[in-house]
């Protein structure tokens, strides 16, 4: 058994909503109006996945890591930077601030080796597999590639320090959870 100590970023790449593939795939998913779904997994699923019950969302690194999920980016094109199901920043936001709130639940440090995303995962592979999740964000068309996972880091980082301060709560509303402002 090992603890959980990773959390991996990723979109989907289908629709801006969750499928049972995805909940099958990620601890959590955030639809595009920045609502949480719970997986069928438990991120403590993750801590041995030698017995075949586990979130399997990053091939090679599934053991002690949470995956977090956005639905969106199906059939995304690189060079036209389109697709019918762009992610929002509101989905970016709800991202950024359940990464702050597992990482406060588990003790998990927000560095690039500890919170990254399966596209940053993937490039430190010897055989890396063409990841591409996340490496674009529609309301900040000029960020780079390699600029990304840094730009979801420092967001993490700056809701943990509210969530410490408890200035955000996450609430369940009926079959999803999400984050209130008690500013």
């Amino acid at each position: 058994m090992t603890s959980l100590n990773k959390i991996c970023l990723h979109w989907t790449a289908g629709s801006n909503n969750p499928c049972k593939t995805d909940l099958q795939a990620y601890h959590f998913v955030v639809d595009s109006n920045g609502r949480i779904y719970p997986g069928t997994h438990k991120p403590e699923d993750n801590m041995n996945c030698k017995d075949g019950n586990y979130a399997a969302h990053c091939g090679g690194g599934n053991t002690g890591c949470i995956g977090l999920s956005v639905c969106g980016m199906a059939g995304f094109n690189y060079t036209k930077k389109e697709t019918k199901y762009p992610l929002t920043q509101k989905q970016i936001e709800t991202l950024c601030c359940l990464t702050a709130y597992l990482s406060v639940q588990y003790g998990i440090l927000i560095t690039e080796k500890t919170v990254f995303t399966h596209y940053e995962f993937d490039r430190k592979k010897t055989k890396p597999e063409g990841k591409i999740d996340i490496i674009y964000l529609p309301y900040l068309p000029n960020l780079q590639i390699i600029r990304v996972g840094g730009y979801l880091r420092n967001k993490a980082e700056w809701y943990k320090k509210k969530i410490k301060e408890n200035k955000y709560k996450l609430e369940k509303k009926g079959s999803y959870y999400e984050f209130t402002c008690v500013c």
